[in-house]
Parts: structure tokens; sequence; C-alpha cells
């Protein structure tokens, strides 16, 4: 499977001029429609799916390149339109300000998501290709875009796995960070626990919410019923005088919830499902790679 495969020249626009987001998805849904008949018969369902999945949450991948889709009832094609803008626009992509140059719309119907998240991988692909945007920005034609596009593309089979799901982004933590950061990690990235990795970059455990308040609490109290005496701040206590000190190697734990780099998405959720897992950390002989939580699958398969 490759995003060449999907790309034709009559849907592909060098140098469109648009000021925001909702206006380039509004121009070049227009421009489309009258040169793809499904497209063109679907045009208002169209445009509404793709402003609406816009607005949920940017689809802006970084690096200069979106991707606007959505899935349209009883629409038969897997559309995909690209091109270039001729002058950036600017959208927030990770908190951070960044320009978008490149686009890649894909329109499908309700029950191809698999295919739409094969092409959203294909396309973060091509986005993590070295100078990429900067390359096909410089094409002046349709021929030359799709040209660039099959000089950098990867070919990918079709089934899910855990490198399409998998959130990158989360990186591990070392055995010597403090509980502090930690702590620190958890409120900044929303996450309850995170993949902790030795020097070389293996995966050898997990440190979670649990483990920074089992370190809070007094040593006693699974020892007794009733905690009505202790003061208030007591069971704490440890931990304000030690969480710059105590290192992650004191208190992770080891943990099972690993999946293979390349398993399906049967197979990431039944082991999700049989083992109660709410994460699972992504390896490929030991090596760390991502994380995949619940909320992924339903983000980035179900709900896409």
């Amino acid at each position: 499977m490759k995003i060449s495969n999907f790309i034709s020249k009559e849907l592909v626009f060098i140098d469109v001029e648009a000021e925001t987001i909702d206006g380039l998805i509004a121009d070049i849904l227009n421009k489309a429609s009258v040169v793809d008949e499904e497209l063109g018969k679907n045009l208002a369902d169209v445009k509404k799916a793709v402003l609406n999945r816009e607005k949920e949450v940017s689809t802006a991948l970084g690096y200069g390149i979106i991707i606007p889709h959505g899935r349209v009832e009883n629409y038969e094609d897997t559309t995909v339109i690209s091109g270039t803008l001729k002058t950036p626009i600017k959208t927030i992509v990770r908190n951070k300000i960044e320009e978008i140059n490149v686009f890649f719309f894909i329109i499908s119907g309700l029950t191809k998501n698999r295919t739409i998240l094969k092409l959203m991988s294909l396309i973060s692909f091509l986005a993590h290709t070295p100078d990429f945007s900067n390359k096909v920005r410089a094409v002046h034609d349709a021929d030359s875009f799709i040209r660039m596009i099959q000089e950098n593309e990867n070919d990918i089979k079709q089934t899910v796995s855990s490198e399409d799901l998998m959130d990158a982004s989360v990186k591990p933590i070392s055995m010597n960070e403090s509980m502090e950061m930690v702590a620190s990690r958890f409120i900044k990235e929303n996450k309850t626990g995170l993949p902790v990795v030795d020097e070389a970059g293996n995966f050898i455990g997990e440190i979670t919410e649990r483990e920074l308040i089992e370190f809070g609490m007094p040593k006693y109290a699974s020892l007794v019923s009733n905690l009505s005496f202790m003061t208030i701040g007591e069971p704490f206590e440890e931990y304000f005088l030690n969480s710059a000190r105590v290192t992650v190697k004191e208190i992770y734990r080891k943990s099972k919830n690993l999946i293979d780099k390349k398993a399906s998405i049967m197979e990431i959720c039944f082991k999700m499902i049989t083992e109660g897992n709410t994460r699972l950390y992504v390896v490929e002989n030991d090596e760390y790679f991502g994380m995949i939580e619940r909320k992924d699958i339903i983000k980035k398969f179900l709900h896409i």
C-alpha cells in the first residue's frame, strides 16, 4: 500500500492561496468536487464531516503538514486530495505555533477506518523524511509533486499495528530521575504511568501514580483497618521530605504490559481486555518505541 496509489494528478493543487485552515478546507473541497464525481455529489456532507473533525482537534501533523479528513455515510471511494500552499498558514501544533505548507485531505466511507489510518501512517512517514516539506514546497506542478511523493514514500501492509496506534511522543524515564520529576511529568503530560528504561534504552518496567502514592503512605498503613487516628498531612510527610532525593530506581515496578512493535490491532485489544491493561508499552527486541493507551484506540481507530 502506497500513498501515491491514491493520488491522481487532477486532485493535486499547487500554490493554493488561503488565510485560514477552514478557508483552505472549503476552497480545496470546492475545487476537487468539480473533477471528482463522488466528492461532487456528497460535497455538503464531506465539508461538514471534515470541518467538524478539524474543530474537535487540529489535524496538523507537524513538519509543515496537515491532514484534514472525514468519513461520510454512503461514500463509496477513498479520495485523497493533496498539494501545497503559496503562503504558509500558521496554526498551533502541540502547544507550539507552526506553519502549514503541505496538505493531504482524506475522504472515505464510515467503515474505512483502517484505510484512513494506514494513509495517515504513510503521510506521517513522509513528514518524518528529512526536509520533505521544504522539498515538496519547491515543486511547481502536479507531476513534480507526485514524483516527489514516489521518491520519498514508504510501502506498508494494510493491517493496523502497534506502530500505527502508539504515541511515540511519550518519552521514557530513566532510573536516575527523581519522584519529583515523575510527578511533574504526570501533570504536564496528563499521564498516569510512564515507561522506565535502562541506559541502553531497553524497557525494564514502569512507574505509575500508585508507586508515588504508596511511597507517601506510612509502612503500617496496610496493616491496620482504620486510619482515623492519623494526623492531617502525615500520609505524605515522607514524600514531601524525599521526593527530590528518591529516584525511580527505588520505586519503579516490573511490568508485563508489553506489546510487540508489529502486533496487530486484534492482539492489542485482546491483551488490553483479557489482562485489564489501560496502557501497553511498544517494544522490539526490548527497545522501547512508544505507548498505547485505551484512548489511543478510540481516538486513532474508532473515532478517526
